[in-house]
């Protein structure tokens, strides 16, 4: 450290006699200048020339090391800046994701429409890739089956599952132990024979005829840490799982044939176990671009930057991500919505209104867009089009204005199936249900990153490619212009789903790389030096 601060004197320095040498009687020149990332390849390339060093080690991008020194840099840069007191300081790590990474993974109507993410169980660790589900609280896996979806990858056809799936034996598990009927989380404790009995359990979802049902185990949950002051890189953390010996309905047609990871507010959910334990604050964070990935953090908090809205109760209760909506906006026209209420939930593949909503919503869109509207046999959507490629600019834009007047732009409600490069079909994809409230699907939650606060219970967003996830300010600001239009993606097409759209999977209760440029108006002199100080602060440490 003292041998970058000599070297940023000198250059300083050296910049501001080269300045004076060069005549003090000429006109001040304008530049520009932007800021190096540091683990760019830009900054390997300076860091080489300047140390002469070849084989300097770089973490590769978007590797867990890549990610893993974003977030420890965020850390630091956050413990700086703070100035609050009295802060909880009995958690153990700040942030923790599964021990395989905190990457989500999506593979679009092969699996479902769900987004899922890798996690390891047990003792020796079994890998299961588990559904990521908002609106349900159990974490379950296939385990002992009876009747369970098949675990080979070839069955699924998609190329990204490069393995089998796995199964769950708790008897082959050293750290597991079954949950015993007398445990407060066991529910159906009643129904059993003897307080030391294994606690069975049973979950139907809103999805037609699905359901899982076996038993409660407890075991250990492998999860990585980024917290700078943690001993350990590696948790192992006491979870509560479901034993999923018999699955019906949408879990054997290929939504999470895998298990199920309940991220909900009830006290048997991993994020519950995990705060309850001391070892995160009580939030977590989820994160889904548009190229089919994701991030998913323990312990994410909203940052001030964030827009925010607060959870709501719903029927008296206070189990789930309910929002409420003042407004949905469709181009410049906004319906105005009284006392309504979304389910804010991942794990619905589909955006859900009420028919009374809905049928007023794509009445608008379909005023609006510039399109002909076509029927596509065996697709969930209503409202398809063709359009040519000139069409899809004049495409209306979407948002929810939320009670606190917090704007949410929805960044791609469209999918959409090319068949050639002058046309597209394409569809809305809003659902309408006959329940009293709206479902917000991860389909609506792409490119923001959500931050669910269970402790101060409100829901953060800001815009994210779900890549940069240490806090920039480029990546945390809302979208500049809400307004704007939603063009269809030029880059990845996704195919139309011709088979119904996975509903509601809410368990039922009663049983871009942004270069920062200084600003134009900087004379030449301040510009150079502001760039030595970001060059040298953004190389690495050796």
């Amino acid at each position: 450290m003292a041998n970058r601060a000599v070297l940023l004197v000198f250059l300083v320095v050296a910049s501001y006699f080269a300045i004076v040498m060069n005549g003090s009687g000429g006109a001040l020149t304008l530049s520009s200048s932007k800021l190096i990332h540091r683990y760019s390849d830009e900054a390997k390339a300076l860091w080489v020339s300047r140390s002469g060093n070849v084989d300097v080690k770089w973490p590769k991008k978007n590797s867990l090391e890549y990610l893993e020194l974003l977030v420890r840099n965020d850390l630091m840069k956050k413990k700086k800046t703070t100035t609050r007191q009295n802060t909880k300081l009995v958690n153990h790590y700040d942030l923790l994701f599964p021990s395989r990474g905190s990457q989500t993974l999506f593979f679009g109507n092969d699996l479902a429409w769900l987004h899922y993410t890798w996690i390891d169980i047990g003792t020796p660790n079994v890998s299961f890739m588990v559904a990521l589900d908002a609106g349900s609280d159990l974490l379950w896996v296939p385990c002992d089956c009876i009747n369970c979806a098949p675990f080979s990858a070839t069955y699924y056809n998609n190329s990204m599952l490069d393995r089998d799936l796995s199964e769950y034996n708790p008897s082959l598990s050293n750290t597991s132990k079954d949950l015993p009927c007398s445990h407060h989380l066991c529910k159906l404790g009643t129904n059993c024979k003897g307080p030391k009995e294994p606690c069975p359990y049973i979950v139907d979802y809103s999805s037609e005829n699905t359901s899982t049902s076996g038993f409660l185990v407890e075991d250990k949950l492998h999860l990585a840490s980024v917290s700078d002051h943690a001993t350990k890189n590696h948790v192992q953390a006491s979870v509560i799982l479901g034993c999923g010996r018999i699955q019906s309905g949408s879990y054997l047609d290929g939504a999470a044939p895998d298990g199920v990871m309940g991220l909900g507010l009830g006290d048997i959910s991993v994020p519950s176990l995990l705060a309850k334990a001391g070892l995160i604050q009580n939030s977590f964070s989820i994160c889904f671009d548009e190229n089919d990935s994701g991030r998913i953090l323990f312990g994410d908090e909203v940052f001030a930057t964030q827009q925010s809205t607060p959870f709501l109760p719903f029927a008296g209760k206070s189990d789930d991500y309910f929002v409420g909506l003042e407004h949905y906006c469709v181009g410049s026209f906004c319906l105005k919505l009284t006392q309504f209420q979304a389910l804010v939930d991942s794990g619905t593949s589909f955006t859900y209104l009420p028919t009374e909503v809905y049928e007023k919503i794509v009445f608008e869109f379909d005023k609006q867009v510039n399109a002909t509207r076509i029927h596509l046999q065996d697709s969930p959507f209503e409202y398809c089009y063709n359009a040519s490629s000139q069409e899809l600019h004049s495409i209306p834009s979407m948002r929810f204005m939320f009670t606190t007047n917090r704007s949410y732009p929805i960044h791609n409600p469209l999918l959409t199936d090319s068949e050639d490069q002058a046309f597209s079909n394409f569809c809305l994809t809003l659902l309408p249900t006959d329940g009293e409230y709206g479902v917000i699907g991860q389909n609506f939650m792409k490119g923001y990153r959500l931050v669910f606060d269970r402790e101060n219970l409100k829901l953060g967003w800001s815009k994210s490619n779900c890549q940069d996830i240490n806090g920039n300010q480029a990546q945390l600001k809302p979208p500049s212009n809400d307004g704007s239009p939603n063009p269809l993606p030029t880059t990845e097409q996704q195919s139309i789903p011709n088979t119904r759209a996975v509903p509601p999977a809410v368990a039922k209760r009663a049983s871009s790389n942004s270069s920062v440029a200084v600003p134009q108006l900087i004379p030449s002199w301040l510009g150079l030096m502001i760039s030595l100080v970001l060059l040298v602060f953004c190389l690495p440490v050796t």
